[in-house]
């Protein structure tokens, strides 16, 4: 019999960063995001409990869909469209028309204590994203003048799965996945000197990830 043991030399793991962010338009451009400094998914859960003869006999957790707030110093210019402002001429831009879903990815670092922050990592991809911009104060210029910072309330439409609950979110865990299908994933997301990156449906993208 082996007794448990705590705080092992590489065992001690954390989750840090965000960074290689993209955005992919429903016509299948893709442009990386720069700016981006921050994403807080929501892990809400509704737990419902049954009783019988007054006596409580299950609770069940309900998942709730994809949502997140995502905050950034800058954004892709097409972002602009997406969320209702339409270009007239070049120039001109008309406000408060129909916002439009698109994809999003995003990266965060997972280190341990021997190999800091670049040790694994995990890529988030989600499939059809609304976001919802949060109000925006213009402040005059002073002494200490900084930057503004844009957010957006982001929410997921799941893609209709079979067997699994419908989803919009899914991850990419480097510490688990085999390197050479992580990379051959990659170079769809982000593209290579001789493809373009792009984003397929859902379904066609777990397409590509091989069975145990």
């Amino acid at each position: 019999m082996t007794a448990l043991e705590w705080d092992q030399v590489g065992e001690r793991r954390f989750e840090t960063g965000i960074d290689r962010g993209v955005l992919y338009t429903l016509d299948g451009a893709a442009v990386p995001w720069n700016g981006l400094i921050s994403i807080s998914e929501s892990k809400a859960r509704e737990v419902k409990s049954y009783y019988l003869d007054g006596i409580k006999y299950l609770i069940c957790q309900v998942p709730s869909d994809y949502s997140a707030k995502l905050g950034a110093y800058t954004y892709p210019d097409e972002l602009d469209e997406l969320l209702g402002d339409a270009s007239y001429i070049p120039g001109v831009v008309l406000h408060d028309q129909k916002s439009q879903l698109f994809h999003l990815s995003y990266r965060t670092r997972e280190g341990t204590d021997t190999d800091g922050i670049n040790a694994e990592y995990k890529i988030h991809i989600i499939w059809n994203v609304m976001a919802v911009p949060s109000d925006v104060t213009f402040n005059t210029l002073g002494k200490n003048t900084a930057a503004e910072l844009f957010e957006w309330n982001l929410t997921g439409i799941p893609s209709q799965m079979f067997g699994i609950r419908p989803t919009s979110h899914i991850s990419l865990h480097s510490r688990h996945i085999d390197s050479d299908v992580l990379a051959e994933l990659e170079a769809f997301i982000y593209g290579t000197e001789e493809t373009d990156p792009s984003l397929p449906d859902l379904i066609d993208f777990l397409a590509l990830v091989p069975e145990p």
